[in-house]
């Protein structure tokens, strides 16, 4: 056995501390390459980590074993501890690749979920990275970045800035800031940290607004939700973090936009078959910051190209529409609707389960100075199904 197992940490090709007189050295071969003392005897760390760890416990004297970053964060010392005890290891750490990655970006990244690419497929390393709000995935030869980026793609992953860090610490290292798209078609070093957001990373806070008023959308003749009915609306959605949302008959697109500002991960879809109505829904978009995607055609025929839904918003297409929604939505899921007859309304109730009438005055100002109180249209909203 081993009389000492000292496990250093490399800083790109760099140890964090100077290295003990060692008899064995181990290693991946860069790192061997960059900090094994000349004259050493040398193990190289490759796909055979068994046999690795037999040469370390044949030998009686000091062995020392390279890493890169961090060795207790998806490193050999889990193996180690595994194979000989914790209390056996002297542990030396470098900073990890992703604390390099998130502070290059001058990025937090305590609330970051990351993911390894090292020995798993590439499917079940883009599951997860999909899910995620804020993500590093640490990349392979196996799985790199433009394999993740396709395999995201193809997953509908909702993130909007991606930024693939290569050869951190290393001459070289580089930073490159690009989507999804750019991402799948770019050609990057396997060894890259690549980070996902939801959202471009901005100087200031983002306000949590809902219920924004109707002029600061592009619409046609009055084809947006009032601004009251919409609040009421987003509240009855019941917006989860993640999934999938449809605002059918989306006209200005105001609801899935203000549902992709308050819910960054879901994947919203705008459905309007108006040619005119999808390009306000563009522009709206892009003014507000939302990240959507409009899909021009007439429900419920187009529905049918889209994933199920988690969260769906009617606000045009009648009970048909309706019907064939429900048909889609996945379990646990909610559909709002909003109508302005309410026979309609209370046909949507015998489906969905209940029902609120949205009464609202606005105040107007007289000639005179003073104020009158000036009646919208009611609205019905119906939702569910509850429970």
């Amino acid at each position: 056995m081993a009389e000492r197992i000292v496990v250093v940490g490399l800083l790109g090709d760099r140890p964090g501390v100077a290295l003990p007189t060692a008899d064995l050295v181990v290693g991946g071969r860069r790192l061997l390459e960059a900090a094994a003392p000349p004259g050493v005897r040398t193990v190289a760390v490759e796909a055979d980590v068994p046999m690795v760890l037999d040469e370390i416990a044949a030998d009686p004297g000091v062995v020392v074993v390279l890493a890169s970053g961090d060795p207790g964060f998806f490193g050999i010392c889990r193996h180690l501890a595994a194979r000989f005890g914790p209390d056996r290891l002297e542990v030396h750490p470098a900073p990890t690749s992703v604390a390099l990655a998130f502070a290059r970006l001058g990025l937090p990244w305590d609330d970051a979920v990351v993911v390894s690419g090292h020995g798993r497929a590439l499917a079940e390393a883009a599951a997860v990275a999909a899910r995620a709000p804020k993500v590093a995935v640490l990349v392979s030869p196996t799985v790199p970045p433009e394999s993740l980026g396709q395999e995201l793609l193809v997953r509908g992953a909702p993130h909007a800035f991606v930024a693939v860090c290569s050869l951190l610490g290393l001459p070289g290292e580089s930073v490159t800031r690009t989507d999804l798209a750019g991402l799948a078609a770019g050609t990057f070093d396997p060894l890259s940290v690549v980070v996902l957001l939801l959202v471009e990373p901005t100087a200031g806070p983002r306000s949590l607004a809902w219920g924004i008023t109707e002029h600061d959308y592009d619409h046609r003749a009055g084809m947006v939700t009032k601004a009251e009915a919409r609040a009421v609306a987003l509240g009855k959605l019941d917006l989860p973090a993640t999934g999938v949302m449809w605002d059918v008959g989306a006209g200005s697109g105001s609801v899935a936009i203000e549902c992709a500002r308050l819910a960054p991960g879901l994947l919203v879809f705008a459905v309007e078959r108006r040619t005119d109505d999808c390009a306000h829904i563009t522009a709206n978009a892009e003014r507000h910051g939302a990240r959507l995607r409009v899909t021009q055609g007439d429900a419920p025929a187009v529905l049918a190209q889209l994933p199920a839904p988690d969260r769906v918003f009617v606000g045009g297409g009648g009970l048909g529409v309706l019907d064939a929604v429900l048909a889609r939505l996945r379990p646990g899921g909610r559909v709002v609707a909003s109508f302005a007859a309410l026979d309609r309304a209370a046909a949507a109730v015998d489906r969905l389960g209940s029902l609120v009438q949205v009464g609202v005055s606005r105040g107007r100002r007289l000639p005179d100075g003073g104020v009158r109180l000036e009646a919208e249209n009611p609205v019905f909203i119906v939702w569910g199904p509850t429970s």
